[in-house]
């Protein structure tokens, strides 16, 4: 007999109560109690009985302390998981007669319980937002104790990504007329270029060149799941700076003839693997098409997370190989680490004696340097090229803020959308891992830095 079961059976021998109804609200709630009533739920056959059960679960789990959701998520990963004798015993039955009884019967036996208990939380009233939460609450103990808990994150993971699927996802322009609940969202979700009051966010929303657009989901329908802010502009801008002055003058929507994505951000951290952004900037890309047809480029203005962390543990035998001017552009950022006050950026004369010495170190960087997988060292690289678009221009000193200068020294890239093109590359770098770039970057590459230059540097 499973221990779920015994869980059950212990449950039941207890007698009816209603088992929070007399405690406090958010009066912390006995693992042991909570296990036991997921238990209850998983095997329960009422509809009404089940739903009431799962909210009085969620309202327990909110309770918990840092100590009690560990031992949660332990009680998740060792009663609830498949029963190994009988999953053996129906694999064996499968393999000797594979038909499609012995398949269904091995089917319903190698699912976890836990996928069922996480089906029936989500009946509840705001179940599918509490179980995004309680998946963020998960993700920390991933680095201390994987082993244990990569399986319970790998169920959140299969729900999650049938439940947010791209056929439930709704796309909702955000501007300035957008209610200030979601607004205020806005605000706090913001990841790549913080919004500091509502004077900044008006600037953001307001302009007849600005849009932003955000995928919601029918159950979540005041909480974004994930937002793109856009300019229309004239041309590919060099710089972040230039999109977000204040004093700059805003253009006729109609005069326009780029679509820049300069910020996107994921809002939920309980949603981390589970993909939307592709489908948004392809849709925000076509709906902008159709509505302005004067618009015919579509590039993002990137920032470059981990190039400067990557150019500071390069070995010095692989510095070595570089060019003079790849090694004086390294003295000089070397010079200021990652320290927020780079003041090499700011001095003209040391600004264009690093210029392109970094670019060509930026083009080793995003052609050069490799994951294990093959894939580029560099998320941002990953998620734009995974998504069919092409890394069409590095910039120096795109983005001078503190952050622009301590990840990136001052780095910053397009990604251009071929919408003609897209999912030719998307299935290129699928099936390759190949890198589709601009003679504007592969230009930068010094002669002899070929395939094999940047080998355990990655």
């Amino acid at each position: 007999m499973s221990r779920v079961s015994l869980l059950s059976d212990l449950l039941s021998s207890l007698g009816a109560r209603t088992w929070f109804g007399e405690r406090a609200e958010n009066q912390p709630v006995p693992v042991t109690e909570l296990t036991a009533l997921c238990a209850k739920l998983v095997r329960s056959k009422g509809e009404a009985t089940g739903v009431r059960m799962a909210s009085e679960i969620l309202g327990g789990l909110r309770a918990l302390d840092e100590a009690g959701t560990e031992r949660f998520f332990r009680a998740l990963a060792e009663e609830f998981s498949p029963e190994a004798p009988a999953l053996k015993a129906a694999a064996e039955a499968y393999a000797k007669d594979p038909s499609p009884k012995t398949l269904s019967v091995l089917q319903k036996l190698a699912e976890p319980p836990r996928q069922e208990l996480f089906r029936r939380l989500n009946l509840a009233p705001g179940g599918t937002a509490e179980l995004v939460k309680l998946r963020e609450r998960l993700l920390p103990l991933l680095k201390s104790d994987r082993e244990t808990f990569a399986p319970v994150d790998l169920d959140f993971r299969h729900l999650f990504q049938s439940w947010f699927n791209r056929g439930f996802l709704v796309l909702r322009p955000i501007d300035w007329t957008t209610p200030a609940n979601i607004l205020e969202k806005i605000i706090r979700y913001e990841a790549v270029h913080a919004i500091d009051d509502w004077d900044a966010l008006r600037d953001r929303l307001a302009p007849s060149d600005r849009r932003c657009f955000a995928f919601f989901h029918p159950s979540i329908p005041d909480d974004p799941l994930i937002f793109v802010e856009v300019a229309l502009t004239r041309d590919i801008p060099a710089s972040i700076g230039a999109v977000l002055a204040e004093d700059r003058a805003a253009l006729p929507a109609h005069s326009t003839d780029t679509a820049v994505f300069y910020s996107i951000s994921n809002c939920h951290k309980g949603l981390a693997g589970v993909s939307f952004g592709s489908f948004l900037i392809k849709q925000v890309a076509s709906d902008l098409k159709d509505s302005l047809p004067n618009l015919k480029t579509f590039v993002t203005l990137s920032p470059v997370p981990g190039f400067a962390a990557w150019l500071k543990r390069l070995p010095e035998d692989v510095v070595e190989g570089f060019t003079p001017e790849e090694k004086a552009a390294i003295a000089i950022v070397a010079d200021q680490g990652l320290a927020f006050d780079a003041e090499w950026a700011f001095e003209t004369e040391l600004a264009e004696e690093a210029r392109d010495g970094l670019l060509s170190l930026a083009a080793r960087y995003f052609l050069r340097a490799k994951r294990s997988d093959g894939q580029p060292v560099d998320p941002v690289a990953r998620f734009h090229l995974g998504n069919g678009a092409i890394l069409n221009r590095i910039m120096h000193l795109g983005d001078i803020s503190p952050t622009g200068l301590s990840q990136a020294h001052g780095l910053m890239v397009n990604y251009l959308y071929d919408l003609a093109r897209v999912e030719q590359r998307h299935e290129a770098y699928a099936d390759g891992q190949e890198i589709a770039a601009s003679r504007a970057v592969t230009s930068l590459l010094p002669a002899g830095a070929g395939p094999h230059s940047m080998k355990d540097v990655a």
